[in-house]
């Protein structure tokens, strides 16, 4: 059983509020536009990081981090990008590989709108956390955390971190 916190646009903004949730976590995984490499140098300071880079962030970034990260975590197959779309709606650069070998979670940002649903077409399970950084237009600082236990991926809860 993993607890996981998943974060993303945080566009070089790290504060106690959000590592108090990475410390509750097992693992933090950050769906790009990290900004600073201060953000994931401090994040790895804590807990096991997994992350992409998004379209924000400069060549080192780029260097540390890929564009798409797919791993297994437990039983789940996960793919982390930072452009992806939606259901029905998918980034046309990866619409094809989604279509041929979907995961069994697809998690990407840039939008700053979170967002969590399930594409029956895929039977996948779509995450997009929101921004927890102060740059951008959302109002509200947004992340989710969630479980996964053995294929399960449960209790899954919104962290509104309040306004940017």
């Amino acid at each position: 059983m993993k607890k996981i916190l998943l974060l993303s646009d945080t566009h070089s903004h790290m504060d106690d509020t959000i590592l108090k949730y990475v410390d509750l976590s097992d693992e933090v995984w950050h769906a790009g536009d990290i900004g600073n490499l201060d953000v994931t140098d401090v994040l790895q300071k804590h807990k096991t990081l997994r992350a992409v880079f998004g379209n924000i962030d400069d060549d080192k970034a780029r260097i540390e981090f890929p564009l798409h990260n797919r791993f297994i975590c437990e039983g789940v197959d996960v793919w982390i990008t930072h452009i992806g779309g939606y259901p029905g709606k998918y980034n046309l650069n990866i619409r094809q590989e989604l279509q041929n070998n979907p995961p069994k979670l697809f998690i990407c940002g840039h939008s700053h709108i979170l967002k969590v649903q399930f594409d029956k077409k895929l039977n996948l399970l779509h995450m997009n956390p929101g921004a927890c950084g102060k740059s951008g237009f959302h109002t509200i600082r947004t992340m989710l955390r969630f479980v996964i236990d053995g294929d399960q991926i449960k209790d899954l809860e919104i962290i509104e971190l309040g306004n940017k």
